[in-house]
């Protein structure tokens, strides 16, 4: 379906223009925010063709179109929704009717979908249902005012996650002629391509970070700005020269938050009158001397120190540590913490080009279809399931774990439990030859499993680590499976689950895989993500 057309059929779904007051996207969600909840046609949007899931936050709204398709539609949306277009312009596109999916598994917000085959004691909407309320719950959980707080943070960088893939692969392109000797006067134009926005992110930090706390998003890049400008290094804190990035996206993150609380102190008590000249001076002013002789110091001790630890944690004990980390990553990612990591990721690219966690933590997702492709072989007589199970693994192979996660394993129990392990035994391995010397990082954050593959940088060349980082997804998906075939389902849930013989239906609604709901490990990611 053309961006246009999919981009008409989902304005009314949303409420129409008037409900919406921004659109967004990152690599596979459109992030739409609406005036009215209420206004929004829920079952419909889901059972849309194109579209692979929505996942709901009170008036956020975020609706799963995947990469490239995501990137868009976005555009055309904000044309139509700042009424770029006529109402009969819309309306002469051709409508299509919404296709019900083929399971109401396939949507992250079950229920209101009617089983497909009622009579079966264990089928896809049973567990779908299972996975909304779990999905429900921690929701009503993660609504507590840290957790809150570090969801906004992961919103300053969601938006800078296009420019930093994009920096990233051309910074490999520019990494791979200088390593095969070839083409150098390319190589250092790309290079310079590549830098540029890292040069300035600071500067993007800032201008988002004022926008999502409530300020003025120019005059917190203006201040932000303050620690990338060369003119710093002649200016003495704490008894010592400052350096130019000093701090760096924590700095540019810290300047902006207090940029925005000035700002808003502000506004409060200049009069009307002077507001437009004092309230802008005043904040530069004092935020900026802030910065200066107190905020790029201090973040630049906790970015060091950050460097650091990554640098120790898989020097000393990369095997246990990936152990970990591949394990927990996905309870994290329940708990709401994992978005934490997302300014750790960014401070780590910003210092050593790439991030070497992220690539660890994507093992989890490799357990997860490890896991899933365990129980789709256990299941034989459940067509349900193993119709669900179909189309969410090709999202899944492509670090969108979502389907699987609230579809399968975790209404399941144990397998949820087994594709941790197995994420955990993946991400052991990738520890494990990081201890050995064969580091793998990640230039840019937001895509995971295979989707990652053109943003890896390792301590021996692109090729290396590529096979290292294909080794340990295969780690991953190989343990998934055999813990999960061999503990992750009990003898009662197989008779259970296998009761159903309904039979698997061969169409696939027009315009993509029948498949809904779903995340990135960067996007949280999303990560929010």
């Amino acid at each position: 379906m053309p961006p246009a057309s999919l981009a008409a059929l989902l304005l009314p779904l949303l409420g129409g223009p008037a409900n919406l007051t921004s659109v967004t996207n990152c690599m596979t969600r459109l992030r739409v925010t609406v005036r009215d909840a209420s206004a929004v046609r829920r079952e419909e949007l889901r059972a849309l063709p194109g579209v692979l899931g929505v996942v709901e936050d009170g008036t956020a709204l975020q609706v799963v179109l995947g990469p490239g398709r995501v990137a868009k539609v976005a555009p055309e949306l904000a044309r139509y929704a700042e009424g770029g277009e006529s109402a009969e312009a819309l309306e002469s596109l051709e409508p299509l009717e919404p296709t019900r999916p083929l399971e109401p598994l396939e949507s992250l917000e079950a229920g209101s979908v009617e089983p497909a085959e009622p009579a079966e004691p264990v089928t896809a909407a049973a567990l779908a249902s299972r996975g909304a309320a779990i999905r429900a719950e921690r929701k009503a959980r993660n609504a507590t005012p840290v957790k809150l707080f570090l969801r906004r943070i992961a919103q300053v960088f969601v938006p800078l996650i296009p420019a930093l893939i994009g920096c990233g692969i051309v910074a490999g392109l520019a990494g791979l002629l200088t390593n095969l000797h070839r083409l150098p006067a390319l190589a250092t134009a790309l290079a310079a391509c590549a830098s540029g926005f890292m040069s300035l992110i600071a500067v993007f930090v800032g201008y988002n970070t004022a926008k999502e706390f409530g300020g003025t998003p120019v005059l917190g890049g203006a201040v932000a700005a303050v620690i990338v400008f060369p003119g710093v290094d002649r200016v003495t804190a704490f008894g010592e020269r400052l350096v130019p990035g000093q701090g760096g996206v924590l700095g540019a993150l810290a300047a902006a938050l207090l940029a925005a609380h000035v700002e808003r102190r502000c506004r409060r008590r200049v009069p009307e009158a002077l507001d437009v000249l004092v309230t802008p001076t005043v904040t530069v002013l004092v935020a900026g001397l802030v910065t200066l002789y107190g905020l790029m110091y201090a973040a630049g001790v906790v970015a060091a120190a950050i460097g650091h630890f990554a640098d120790r944690l898989l020097t000393g004990g990369g095997a246990a540590a990936g152990f970990v980390l591949g394990g927990l990553f996905l309870p994290l990612v329940m708990l709401g913490l994992h978005q934490a990591l997302i300014p750790i990721h960014t401070t780590l690219i910003q210092q050593q080009g790439h991030t070497v966690l992220l690539p660890i933590l994507a093992m989890a997702g490799a357990g997860q279809v490890g896991a899933a492709l365990a129980v789709y072989a256990r299941l034989p007589r459940n067509g349900s399931v193993r119709r669900t199970i179909r189309s969410a693994l090709p999202a899944g192979l492509l670090g969108i774990g979502e389907p699987l996660i609230y579809g399968v394993s975790l209404p399941l129990g144990r397998p949820f439990v087994t594709a941790c392990v197995g994420g955990a035994f993946g991400g052991g391995f990738v520890g494990l030859l990081a201890q050995l010397g064969d580091r793998v990082g990640s230039t840019a954050i937001g895509p995971s499993g295979w989707a990652l593959f053109p943003l890896l940088q390792g301590s021996h060349g692109l090729g290396r680590a590529a096979a290292v980082y294909g080794a340990g997804l295969l780690v991953g998906y190989a343990a998934g499976f055999v813990l999960t075939y061999a503990f992750g389902l009990s003898r009662e849930s197989l008779r259970e689950l296998n009761a159903a013989t309904g039979a698997e239906p061969t169409h696939t609604p027009e315009g993509g895989t029948p498949l809904a709901g779903g995340t990135a490990l960067g996007c949280v990611q999303r990560q929010d993500k």
